[in-house]
């Protein structure tokens, strides 16, 4: 690997172990994808006709599809980074005619996949709010070392048993918490770490922690520490969603209630906010009750939309340290409209031998940092 950049790699069903010599010395590259809700990775393999994975291990099952777990953390400069603590979903092997040429590649997601295995229809929660019921399904998956973090909704919803029974509707538990999180205008995501072995599952609203990571730098001369990145403003990104409700008493008089484009949680980034360019209505709104339409109108304004929208790639050795998704990063060299705070909406590492590059996606609401200096 490169100097000041060590890859381990954890392979094995239910408790990873470090894989053997032969895999390490097969390995020809590594990608992992991180974004806001699902992370995935696929890992290349160059293989011959003799090599051990394609006699003796890919036919007693190494890599066998959901039950295969991998780790993979990367340690640059001293500092571990668990990127990837997943399930194989997927094995390809292209055979090719020139030696040395044939790879077998094996592509998984994050532990959230197990969520997605069996639907559980017949599960009910009498009573009990979102957040007791998240529990309960969450704690099924204990065994694989994911700690849950659950952030109640605003205003939280207690169905009266008399009236309505929570299920899950047909669903598996990953598509019955994300949509519990989507009425909520929450994010619900697996995130590995912090140490190999363990995940966080998180489920509340899309709170950018405030203290930045070390800021990409553009036209810098020797402090540049990215390879390329382009800006671009959506002037259609921004909405007014009109929310219709019935009133307490009577149940039949309509009154629109305007919800704005702009996040309660999320402070601006930007000095001059993009305005909003269209104008849509809820459609289920007035089949609410109460405290489901003020759950819905409080998700809407959780789930503000960002003008702005940032793409680039960097070298993690230059960089310093690897960038890492869901938190908050700052621009510099890029000029008065476009320096300043963003949030890194999702990062893609990809790891050969000798080489370690990292793309994002980035997104903040306006133009015009907010803040008088960006932080280094």
């Amino acid at each position: 690997m490169l100097k000041g950049v060590h890859l381990t790699l954890l392979i094995g069903p239910a408790v990873p172990v470090p894989a053997p010599e032969s895999v390490m010395n097969a390995l020809q590259s590594v990608q992992v994808t991180s974004s806001k809700d699902r992370s995935g990775f696929q890992i290349g393999f160059a293989v011959s006709k003799n090599s051990p994975l394609l006699t003796s291990m890919l036919p007693a099952g190494y890599f066998d599809p959901m039950v295969t777990r991998v780790v993979i953390v990367a340690t640059v400069n001293g500092f571990p980074n668990v990127l990837m603590d997943g399930i194989v979903t997927r094995q390809e092997l292209a055979p090719s005619n020139e030696p040395g040429q044939s790879t077998l590649t094996i592509t998984g997601e994050d532990l959230s996949v197990l969520m997605d295995i069996l639907e559980m229809p017949f599960m009910r929660y009498p009573a009990m709010p979102e957040v007791a019921r998240i529990y309960v399904i969450l704690a099924k998956y204990a065994v694989f070392g994911i700690v849950p973090i659950v952030i109640p909704p605003i205003p939280p919803d207690v169905p009266i048993p008399t009236n309505e029974i929570p299920t899950h509707m047909n669903g598996t538990d990953r598509g019955y918490i994300r949509r519990l999180a989507q009425d909520a205008g929450y994010v619900f995501y697996v995130e590995p770490g912090p140490a190999p072995g363990q995940s966080i599952a998180y489920f509340g609203p899309d709170i950018r922690i405030p203290v930045p990571q070390p800021a990409l730098n553009v036209n810098m001369d020797a402090h540049t520490n990215v390879e390329s990145l382009s800006f671009s403003l959506d002037g259609l990104a921004k909405k007014v969603v009109v929310f219709t409700i019935m009133d307490p008493v009577t149940h039949k008089i309509p009154i629109p209630i305007p919800v704005p484009d702009i996040s309660i949680l999320r402070p601006p980034m930007g000095a001059r906010l993009t305005p909003p360019a269209k104008i849509e209505f809820a459609k289920d709104g007035a089949s609410q009750n109460p405290l489901k339409a003020a759950q819905k109108i409080l998700g809407m304004m959780f789930e503000a939309s960002d003008a702005i929208s940032v793409s680039g790639s960097l070298d993690v050795l230059r960089y310093g340290q690897v960038l890492r998704s869901r938190m908050m990063v700052g621009v510099r060299g890029a000029g008065l409209a476009y320096d300043g705070l963003y949030y890194v909406n999702s990062v893609t590492h990809n790891i050969k031998r000798g080489e370690y590059k990292q793309s994002f996606q980035l997104s903040r609401d306006g133009l015009i940092s907010n803040t008088p200096k960006v932080p280094v």
